[in-house]
């Protein structure tokens, strides 16, 4: 794809989706745009910018591919494991109601599994804060009404938290309407709107791999400001913080990183 293209696509998408382009990596974002079009039925950009700009329904599919949503309950079980024996019972010795960030949850499967620890790690009485947030406004809303979900997004889901968090209907899954109500989904751009509040753990994975080194690098400072003292940030398994001392981050564990800017640590001995 030609610069010149490339420019005119940015701008097109800005303008139409809100959604800026250049803190995305190009390659990938240009591999996309052109799978895209061929697909569309129209022989340029021009002509399908022209066709969508007044058709809500298509913009919005445009939007739901640009950005990326692909997920499963429980992905990467062994983090989720280390998340579940380590991380939570740290962060819940020192506050037994936390505040948890699902940032960049897609279509819910991400918060619904962390739902489902706290909820198992704590007592019934103990409402812990949950908020999910997309830019993507159809992910958002199908989140939001707990499914459906295909039971290949189901394969790390135990039986037991099958049987008790789940609903079968139509050859669908459903979360439980109770799971529902622990959940506040909200609409946010990581890359433009202001980060609300504190959080003891944030969790954002496999969102920020498509974004440039500049977006990036940002983006974790403002997640470390957005953490307590202590608090943990859970990325994706191929997501590496570059220079994350120089954040103010010290490894928690492969894919952990914790706010260092307290006593409270996450000890070696702790870690094996």
């Amino acid at each position: 794809m030609e610069p010149l293209e490339y420019n005119y696509i940015k701008r097109q998408v800005m303008t139409l989706t809100h959604v800026d382009l250049n803190c995305y990596k190009a390659p990938q974002m240009q591999r996309r745009l052109k799978a895209y079009l061929n697909r569309s039925g129209y022989e340029n950009w021009v002509k399908f910018f022209r066709a969508i700009q007044n058709d809500p329904l298509a913009l919005r599919k445009f939007k739901d591919y640009l950005t990326i949503n692909v997920s499963s309950f429980f992905r990467d079980p062994d983090k989720y494991q280390h998340l579940q024996t380590v991380i939570l019972p740290e962060l819940l010795r020192h506050n037994p109601v936390l505040r948890v960030w699902s940032a960049g949850c897609s279509y819910g499967q991400e918060a619904y599994s962390l739902a489902i620890l706290l909820t198992e790690a704590t007592q019934p009485n103990y409402r812990h804060q949950i908020i999910a947030t997309d830019l993507d406004s159809s992910a958002l809303a199908w989140a939001k009404a707990g499914g459906p979900y295909a039971l290949n997004e189901l394969i790390y889901v135990s039986p037991v938290v099958l049987a008790r968090y789940f609903n079968y209907h139509n050859k669908r899954y459903w979360i439980s309407k109770e799971l529902q109500s622990r959940i506040v989904f909200r609409p946010h751009n990581l890359l433009a709107d202001p980060i609300i509040g504190r959080f003891d753990l944030i969790v954002c994975r496999n969102v920020v791999i498509y974004f440039e080194g500049a977006a990036k690098d940002e983006l974790y400072r403002r997640f470390y400001q957005a953490l307590r003292p202590g608090g943990v940030l859970f990325v994706g398994g191929t997501e590496i913080i570059a220079k994350a001392s120089n954040i103010g981050f010290q490894t928690a564990g492969l894919s952990f990183y914790q706010r260092s800017d307290s006593s409270r640590g996450l000890t070696k001995s702790t870690l094996t």
